[in-house]
């Protein structure tokens, strides 16, 4: 279950609580925070369990890893599947799994057979059901709810989750400690199945698009170029991955907290986590006010200095009361960061590509925090818990620095989504989908004195079009005629151009317009489409047909 969806607008403003007027909506929200409040206390009951079974303190540490590694390994992979099959049934298929499996751990807990390795084995086929429903997820807010409310129904995301921090692991201490593991290992499994029944009851509807589904390849090459080009997802996702890595101690290394310094048990771990949840949705309500004071970047700056501070004062203190202010402050640090980091990523990513971004996004950061516990285990282990912690405080400051090399760019709106309106030019061969590749040259008369104007928006349309599948874009002068200037790129296959010309936006049509105006020429620029014809000797005869599959 993700922790870090987070939202840019006022919690406690009346459209916040929009999206719970959606039926579909507020009764997957619902039954999530239930499968929430379940794993939570599972989390409470693996390491707690793991603390008891291993005196090594990176096995323990690993606990944190081996819940965030599905989602740096499959997580791109899972992005495409969502952008390009039913997100219903990907949910389906990722709640089963997180049911399967939490029911095989509860059973081999029942039979007594525990070893470190089948937890951490059992806790990663866990984390591979989530990892699968919530890209599935989060991308599936756009299509229950109204694009207005889209703000709002993240924002809720954040605050559910975060309110249920704050009882789940204190309520999973209780159990563990009251009626042991085997209870509190069966009641989350009953909890997986609330919304496996909810999504298997609800359906929404979702715009069905013209062209065939992208073949994966194709589909994980696009998220990953989109990402790739998108300054705003880059920066966030290079601050998420460095803050995970660095922060992930205070969670990781709590169990030794609690066992080594403060010599408590279940019900003291839980009461410290319970702590954590309050600084996290204490932060949560209160965003809007940060926000409407405060800049994205000097945010984050802060929730790395709480973070800092939190790690500072575990390393140092003995005292139960003093750990859990320390933690409401570190949980504080933690939602105000990954809030802002995930809006930033939602905002900046247009509707058919969002499960790829919010994915890629997501198995960056969790491979952040899957090597920050493996990191911090293992200076714990090797040198002492309190230089680990006092580590992760170092390294935290240094992540806030950092924002002069990857700064936080403001955004207060969502990144228009394609207008699908596209009509294709009439064609004189019979061209199938995957016929290709297929050449793009346009042809414009430019002024002189315009050549200037004209190179900044061919820039511009250099990075729209690539970003939205254009391939080996450039720009030519012809050298005999140089008023005339030849723009040329290609796309594999004709569904290809079809898609690259479906996912473009009103300002991309308004950047044409600008284009348009710098035409010299009487007649609009001249356009032709292309397919390449091999034209090797090896070439087989059924080949010299007119169009050629692309291969």
């Amino acid at each position: 279950m993700s922790s870090v969806a987070g939202a840019d607008t006022d919690p406690l403003s009346p459209g916040t609580f929009a999206p719970l007027r959606n039926r579909t909506f507020r009764s997957i929200w619902l039954a999530s925070q239930v499968s929430s409040l379940g794993w939570l206390m599972q989390t409470v009951a693996i390491s707690w369990l793991m603390a008891t079974v291993s005196t090594s303190d990176l096995m323990v540490a690993l606990v944190q890893a081996s819940s965030t590694l599905p989602a740096f390994i499959f997580s791109v992979f899972i992005g495409a599947i969502a952008d390009n099959f039913s997100r219903r049934r990907v949910m389906f298929a990722g709640r089963c799994l997180m049911a399967i499996a939490s029911a095989m751990l509860t059973a081999f807990v029942a039979l007594g057979f525990v070893d470190p390795w089948m937890i951490l084995g059992f806790s990663f086929l866990i984390a591979c059901g989530g990892a699968l429903n919530d890209p599935a997820w989060q991308a599936s807010v756009g299509d229950m709810v109204d694009r207005r409310d889209v703000p709002a129904a993240v924002t809720l995301l954040s605050v559910g989750f975060n309110t249920v921090r704050t009882v789940g692991p204190a309520l999973g201490g209780v159990v563990v400690a009251s009626f042991g593991l085997l209870t509190a290992f069966a009641v989350t499994t009953l909890s997986y199945l609330v919304p496996l029944g909810t999504i298997w009851r609800c359906k929404w509807k979702v715009r069905s698009s013209p062209l065939p589904r992208e073949p994966m390849r194709t589909a994980i090459y696009d998220g990953l170029r989109f990402t790739a080009m998108s300054s705003e997802i880059k920066a966030a996702t290079a601050r998420g991955t460095l803050f995970g890595l660095a922060s992930i101690a205070i969670l990781a290394l709590l169990p030794l907290v609690v066992r080594d310094q403060l010599g408590g048990g279940p019900l003291a771990y839980g009461t410290l986590m319970a702590g954590f949840g309050t600084g996290a949705v204490f932060a949560g309500v209160s965003n809007s006010v940060f926000r409407r004071r405060l800049s994205q970047e000097r945010l984050i700056t802060l929730a790395c200095v709480a973070c800092a501070a939190c790690s500072l004062s575990l390393a140092l203190t003995s005292s139960l009361a003093v750990a859990a202010i320390a933690l409401a402050l570190g949980g504080a640090g933690w939602v105000t960061a990954w809030s802002g980091l995930g809006v930033s990523v939602q905002l900046a990513s247009p509707r058919w590509v969002v499960g790829r971004t919010i994915s890629i996004y997501y198995a960056l950061i969790d491979g952040g925090i899957a090597a920050g516990s493996w990191i911090w285990g293992t200076v714990a282990q090797n040198h002492s818990l309190t230089l680990a912690l006092e580590g992760s405080a170092g390294a935290l400051l240094l992540v806030a620095a950092i924002g002069v090399l990857f700064p936080l760019r403001e955004r207060r709106e969502s990144e228009p989504d394609p207008l699908e309106e596209f009509n294709a030019p009439a064609i004189a061969l019979d061209l199938k989908p995957r016929s290709g590749p297929i050449v793009v040259k346009v042809e414009y008369l430019v002024a002189v004195e315009n050549v200037e104007a004209f190179l900044d928006l061919m820039r511009e349309r250099r990075h729209v079009h690539s970003r939205v599948g254009a391939r080996h874009w450039t720009l030519q002068c012809n050298l005999q005629k140089p008023l005339q200037w030849i723009e040329t790129f290609r796309t594999p296959t004709w569904t290809d151009y079809l898609r690259l010309n479906h996912r473009l936006t009103l300002a991309d049509k308004e950047l044409d317009e600008r284009i348009l105006q710098l035409h010299a020429g009487e007649l609009p620029p001249q356009m032709m489409l292309l397919i390449e014809r091999p034209t090797s000797s090896a070439r087989k005869p059924e080949q010299s047909a007119p169009y050629f599959p692309h291969r």
